[in-house]
């Protein structure tokens, strides 16, 4: 098993200087690539605007691949055939998803559908022997995560949640800072994740579907970004929704809500997530020596950000080409990522999301 340690000392590089690395140092340019080594043969689930970001940043990968695709839409299939030359027999359908099980040349299953089919599919995927990468959310809340945590551990095969910033160098180098005591005790986090969502009549706005709104899609952001940028595990929430538009934003589909979240050491976190505005993205971390602000701090890049030390000088990357490679040395090879990217790590973000909407609900603070 290759610990983050020894993960980062094959790469060439010290636990301590990590937040001071170069934009040109291997470490962001997959440094365990070798001719012989075998790379992760992945299948698309869902082949929509995200799945092809994704398939056009792993044509830059070396330790991942694509070989297979599943799909509910023919012409999407073969369109993708014909651009990373996948035979017929490695292209599925969501009704033949359990014959993958005979497939030896996938090894992982990449689900990027609407987030309330992800559970099933995740259990079939996992059903039939293969790795599960999962978008986020894992699922519409946490039963649903449980549920996925439960099969793949029962199937033995390893189910990870696409949490790309967990790789990205200037938030590493952030994090860096905060372990290395840089801005002294952390006292508060403040994350703001929105935009303004077009087509009303997107998947992203039903219920049935998303398995909310914002939050699910955007908010799980700011979420993520203060567990990992604090340090900590959130003992309480509260939380207020706003609708300004009820057509658009129908029952059950939040709109904006404010949440607040309470942490062991009493840092607090305040956090925006909503569909109604555009020109946030921003994470700003206080502590009582310094300071570190981003912005853009979760878009696609490139990531800007700085501390009270000065810029932050992390390599500007394509955020899914090093998720894939590294997830790939964590499927074949057990190394570890930087911040986790497992089932369990998913799994603590609905649970979080579960208590928001319930916060949201009945007006009270809600216990983690």
């Amino acid at each position: 098993m290759i610990t983050r340690r020894k993960f980062i000392q094959k790469a060439g590089i010290s636990a301590a200087s990590l937040p001071l690395i170069s934009n040109t140092h291997p470490f962001f340019q997959s440094p365990f690539s070798s001719q012989n080594e075998p790379q992760l043969r992945v299948a698309i689930m869902g082949l929509g605007s995200y799945a092809n970001r994704v398939a056009r940043a792993m044509e830059s990968c070396s330790r991942a691949k694509i070989t297979g695709v599943v799909s509910g839409t023919p012409a999407k299939i073969k369109d993708w055939q014909a651009r990373y030359q996948i035979p017929d027999e490695n292209c599925y359908n969501y009704d033949t998803i359990s014959e993958l099980k005979s497939n030896p040349t996938i090894d992982a299953v990449y689900i990027i559908t609407p987030n309330a089919l992800h559970c099933k599919q995740a259990i079939q995927v996992a059903q039939a022997g293969k790795h599960v990468i999962c978008e986020k959310p894992m699922a519409i809340n946490a039963e649903e995560g449980q549920q996925m945590v439960d099969a793949c551990k029962k199937a033995r095969v390893k189910l990870l949640i696409g949490y790309r910033m967990h790789f990205e160098p200037k938030t590493l180098e952030v994090i860096g800072h905060r372990k290395s005591g840089d801005f002294g005790k952390i006292m508060f986090f403040q994350g703001l994740s929105g935009f303004r969502i077009g087509n009303p009549n997107q998947w992203r706005l039903s219920k049935e579907l998303a398995g909310g709104g914002a939050m699910m899609d955007i908010g799980i952001y700011s979420i993520n970004g203060a567990r990992y940028m604090i340090g900590e595990e959130p003992e309480w929430v509260t939380a207020q929704e706003t609708k300004t538009d009820p057509i658009k934003f129908k029952t059950g589909v939040d709109e904006t809500i404010q949440f607040q979240m309470g942490f062991p050491s009493g840092a607090i976190a305040t956090c925006l997530s909503t569909y109604s505005m555009n020109n946030l993205d921003r994470f700003y971390l206080n502590g009582t020596k310094g300071h570190a602000e981003m912005q853009p701090s979760t878009g696609y890049g490139p990531i800007r950000g700085n501390t009270h030390l000065g810029p932050l000088k992390g390599a500007v990357v394509t955020h899914q080409t090093v998720q894939m490679d590294a997830m790939a040395g964590i499927i074949l090879h057990n190394e570890e990522a930087p911040v986790p990217v497992d089932g369990e790590e998913g799994l603590k973000d609905m649970k979080i999301i579960d208590a928001i909407y319930k916060a949201c609900a009945t007006g009270q603070k809600v216990s983690l």
